[in-house]
């Protein structure tokens, strides 16, 4: 089910709203985890079904290591045989599951190449959301093997895993900030102020999902279908529809899902925080996607000896982190070449040679730059690196490399701005062709720039959170959410799902 649809909206939202705070009125505490446990199941399996299957099969078997360690004497010590056989049987699993769902024909399709053998490809069908809930997983069963945390009731697990707003794209949550709020009944009655900034928020990121990200995919996909057609100026263009489209859906997706949790009074972490202001790509990954980085920090990088063992091996960890990080979003040698690149540029950043004027270094920069210039290159580079993420071949990407280097101008930029022929432009386009037939093309190459400028606008100004924590919600501010709410509703006759879906 998608936040950006009719059913959900109308008919989904309500129905667990009421239920919730309904259950919950009466003291019925319990019976609301459940209903809230089965409304996040149906919101699952709305997409298909035999996905069900899959969440609880992980579920039940982390939530089994969980419990036959609290039945273990001494388990709290992360030294005994039993927490380290369980740590070993959770990862296994965990990323067993991850494995044969996401990466197992890309796995089976390299061996064929490297070794001129046959396999057979399955062309399983990848879950929604099986990165995000896997990941989400493998920190509890981690930390309970590790004796961090202590073993939870299974309704409280349950829950904390499907609760649905970060079900599918996250933010990837972790137990010891989500199940507590499970558990503080305090938490369970309406709150006013918490609910409207809820629905402040959420209709933010629906409207940076439905009337920016949508948008700018009309270019971005037309663009990247036509990938060897392209010349300099519409690789720009292009390019940069796919950046705002990726930043506009992602964090409209946070946005969303941060605004349901505290329709829930349920506080969920933020995931982005103003990403294209960065001036190094360090600072970027400090902003963008947050979450996943703290996981990868502390599961993966902080027991790879993270920067205590040299300043060789910490940056080899930090690349080691990069790799995995382009792997976790897709099976494909795209992909890696992405977190490649970023984990170079990372690795540039932290050995100190170039450092951002005004800004707090750990280690004193051997020369410094003003922050324009570092936006500049920060921006310029995250935008290439995008050549690798969202080409289908690394041949298309390096394509792409070409195009905008070669300096060519054949003026396909009129056809990319062309795709911008959306309804809310129609009547002034149906004039435009009828009084002058040859300037409707220099209207669309308008409305590009003009849409452009805006993207530009609002990643400069406070982010949607930062909007909805701070002040009263004053009638104006309610109004211009009515208004919003009211232009996506209109738009919805076109749903489109999340790019991370994907992932």
């Amino acid at each position: 089910m998608l936040f950006n649809s009719y059913i959900f909206i109308f008919i989904f939202l309500p129905l667990v709203l009421l239920g919730w705070y309904g259950l919950n009125h009466y003291r019925k505490h319990t019976l609301a985890n459940l209903f809230l446990a089965g409304m996040s199941f149906w919101f699952y399996g709305y997409f298909n079904v035999s996905y069900l299957a899959i969440i609880l099969f992980s579920i039940g078997v982390n939530y089994l290591l969980s419990y036959l360690l609290a039945r273990v004497p001494n388990a709290s010590s992360h030294t005994t045989l039993w927490n380290r056989t369980g740590l070993i049987i959770g990862i296994v699993v965990n990323l067993g599951i991850l494995f044969y769902f996401k990466y197992y024909d890309f796995f089976i399709e390299n061996i064929n190449l490297a070794f001129h053998t046959n396999f057979t490809l399955q062309h399983i069908l990848l879950p929604l959301g099986i990165s995000f809930f896997t990941f989400q997983q493998l920190s509890f069963i981690i930390d309970r093997c590790l004796g961090k945390c202590e073993h939870y009731s299974l309704i409280n697990y349950v829950t904390f895993v499907t609760f649905f707003p970060q079900l599918i794209a996250g933010p990837i949550v972790l137990y010891k900030e989500m199940i507590p709020q499970f558990e503080d009944t305090s938490r369970r009655g309406f709150r006013p102020d918490s609910f409207s900034r809820g629905i402040y928020l959420f209709v933010l990121g629906l409207a940076k999902k439905v009337l920016l990200a949508d948008t700018f995919a009309l270019m971005a996909n037309y663009g990247f279908a036509q990938t060897f057609s392209l010349d300099s100026i519409s690789t720009v263009a292009v390019i940069l529809s796919y950046t705002f489209e990726l930043y506009f859906d992602f964090s409209g997706y946070s946005d969303m899902a941060i605004g349901l949790g505290k329709m829930f009074n349920i506080e969920l972490p933020v995931n982005f925080n103003a990403p294209y202001r960065s001036c190094s790509i360090k600072e970027f990954w400090q902003r963008w996607h947050i979450t996943l980085s703290r996981f990868f920090i502390t599961y993966v990088y902080i027991p790879l000896g993270g920067s205590k063992k040299g300043r060789t091996r910490m940056l080899i960890n930090t690349f080691i982190i990069f790799l995995l990080s382009g792997l976790w979003h897709g099976a494909a040698w795209t992909y890696v070449a992405w977190g490649a690149m970023h984990g170079l540029l990372v690795v540039w950043d932290n050995l100190g040679i170039v450092g951002i004027r005004g800004r707090d270094e750990k280690r004193p920069a051997r020369f410094h730059i003003p922050a324009w210039l570092g936006w500049i290159f920060t921006f310029a580079l995250f935008n290439m690196s995008l050549f690798f993420f969202r080409s289908t071949s690394m041949t298309a990407a390096v394509q792409l490399f070409k195009n905008l280097f070669s300096g060519s101008y054949t003026g396909k930029i009129f056809e990319v701005a062309a795709q911008l022929n959306v309804s809310e432009i129609y009547v002034i386009g149906q004039a435009l062709d009828m009084a002058a037939p040859n300037l409707s093309g220099y209207l669309y190459l308008i409305v590009m720039f003009l849409l452009f400028a805006l993207a530009f606008y609002l990643v400069f100004r406070p982010n949607a959170y930062e909007r909805s924590m701070r002040g009263e919600l004053t009638s104006k501010r309610c109004w211009i959410i009515c208004i919003l709410l009211i232009w996506c509703i209109v738009s919805l006759s076109q749903v489109s799902t999340f790019l991370y879906f994907n992932f």
